[in-house]
């Protein structure tokens, strides 16, 4: 994964921190569990991949920590910082600067570029026009888009929407990159060729990645694996990096 791999290392602190994290939904007036008192911590520079079938709560769990939706108990702490107690706007300001998204569904915006789509993050924080349009350039290269900047995402094929889609995610400098099954919508090849990416961003800028997904095949990229099953997570696998993900 190059020569900076070796200088991205977990770190002591605890970027993302999740506990006794617990959702619960109301179905006919019956309470119906998605979490459970889930305890999660990741630190700089982590890739943990969390793995489940539909309905075990793995898309709960990511918007919780990605701050979308707020727990019915517990606490999400962000650099140390508890959630619970900030704005509708605070969180909207976290989500715009600290935590990138990445969808199934890419989510691109069909009528912008491929530039475009990767600029719109910085355009919301009213970055001028120069620095913005250099940084998009190069993270465009640095996902290998290059070429293909002024494409709309219908002329762009789905593993080339997933890159746009990550380097939207990462073009604002975010410290927690959360995924959610980035690879359900493409084939094979190009799911892990989208996984090699996401690793070597991980490596290269020590981004913490978590991703969840149903695939087990994504599990060999991760430095951490959690599985997640009926609203309660276990750590599965070894702590550090998996030979196959280098």
């Amino acid at each position: 994964m190059g020569e900076a791999s070796r200088f991205c290392h977990f770190r002591g602190e605890r970027l993302l921190e999740a506990s006794r994290l617990t959702k619960i939904y109301r179905v006919g007036g019956e309470p119906v569990y998605a979490l459970r008192d889930v305890e999660f911590v990741a630190p700089q520079g982590d890739f943990v991949v969390i793995n489940g079938p539909s309905g075990s709560g793995k898309t709960t769990f990511l918007n919780l920590i990605a701050v979308i939706d707020r727990p019915t108990s517990g606490e999400v702490y962000i650099e140390g910082e508890p959630t619970s107690t900030q704005s509708e706007g605070q969180l909207a300001a976290l989500r715009k600067t600290t935590i990138g998204l990445v969808f199934q569904s890419f989510n691109l915006i069909p009528v912008l570029s491929a530039a475009e789509n990767v600029e719109y993050p910085l355009l919301l924080q009213g970055s001028e026009r120069s620095p913005r349009r250099a940084r998009v350039a190069a993270m465009l290269a640095e996902v290998g888009l290059s070429e293909l900047a002024r494409r709309r995402p219908s002329a762009l094929s789905g593993g080339q929407r997933q890159r746009v889609a990550i380097a939207r995610a990462l073009i604002t400098g975010p410290k927690i990159v959360l995924a959610d099954e980035p690879t359900a919508n493409l084939d094979s090849e190009t799911g892990g060729a989208v996984m090699d990416l996401m690793r070597r961003l991980n490596e290269e800028h020590c981004v913490t990645f978590v991703v969840v997904t149903h695939d087990p095949a994504v599990s060999k990229y991760a430095k951490r694996r959690v599985r997640i099953l009926d609203g309660r997570l276990e750590e599965g696998g070894d702590h550090g990096m998996v030979d196959s993900a280098s």
